[in-house]
């Protein structure tokens, strides 16, 4: 049986992880490199980097501090923020990531998805997607939150695995930092659009949301979170053992 996966995410600004509420209000929580350390040590299944200002500020992603992560931890690096270019990408894994999250990046320009799931394979393409309600629908927000495109979330996210893109990151806006648990309905929907892994992104508050979670949508593969992991609300072993108790398969450390 495929074990679920929890994974810790460090958003990174100015050299920082921060953390907000709805994707406003950012305050500074570590240094990445430390806490990037610390949860390969503490059994998270994978590690997320995103660079937060890169597309906003419409720069390249910062390396040094990733060479740095990358260097400390030993298991998976899922790395955003400012991926334009198959150039990005190349940059990007020469720094020790394993995958590359495109967001912004392929909303401008769907075909980078095909072209870097051609060149790198579809398991090293992430599409990560921020989700918002607008009108009772899920639209799709581009530039770190701040820029409602109009598209269907669905219907972008169907496209993204049809060009090659071999994971989803689901980001929904609605729930992130509120920390009343994760946005189900908006998963349900995509579980039932896309047959690729499917990672839930915004809401956890607590032990109880992940076990809803992967109770009530079977589907999805890994659960993501954030502050709650950083200010020690939650601590990843204590999560994986409340997981194995409820009979959710997950790698424990021995």
């Amino acid at each position: 049986m495929i074990t679920k996966r929890i994974i810790p995410c460090l958003d990174v600004k100015n050299g920082r992880v921060v953390k907000g509420v709805n994707f406003l209000d950012l305050s500074d929580v570590s240094n990445p490199v430390e806490l990037a350390k610390f949860y390969s040590e503490s059994g998270a299944d994978e590690l997320v980097f995103y660079d937060i200002a890169a597309s906003v500020e419409e720069r390249t992603l910062f390396t040094d501090i990733l060479t740095q992560v990358a260097s400390q931890i030993f298991i998976p690096l899922t790395v955003g923020g400012g991926i334009q270019t198959l150039n990005d990408f190349d940059r990007v894994l020469k720094c020790g990531a394993d995958k590359v999250s495109v967001n912004s990046g392929a909303i401008r320009n769907p075909s980078l998805i095909g072209a870097a799931a051609k060149r790198y394979g579809n398991q090293c393409v992430v599409l990560s997607v921020d989700v918002k309600r607008v009108d009772a629908s899920f639209h799709v927000f581009a530039k770190g939150g701040r820029e409602d495109t109009g598209m269907d979330a669905i219907e972008w996210i169907r496209r993204g695995v049809e060009e090659g893109a071999g994971e989803i990151v689901l980001n929904s806006i609605d729930t992130d930092g509120v920390k009343k648990g994760f946005d189900l309905e908006m998963l349900a929907a995509v579980c039932d659009a896309v047959d690729v892994p499917v990672v839930a992104s915004g809401g956890a508050g607590g032990k109880q949301d992940f076990v809803t979670l992967f109770e009530t949508l079977p589907k999805v593969d890994a659960g993501l979170a954030a502050s709650i992991f950083h200010f020690g609300q939650v601590t990843i072993p204590d999560l994986k053992r409340t997981l194995a108790q409820r009979g959710i398969p997950v790698r424990v450390l021995k």
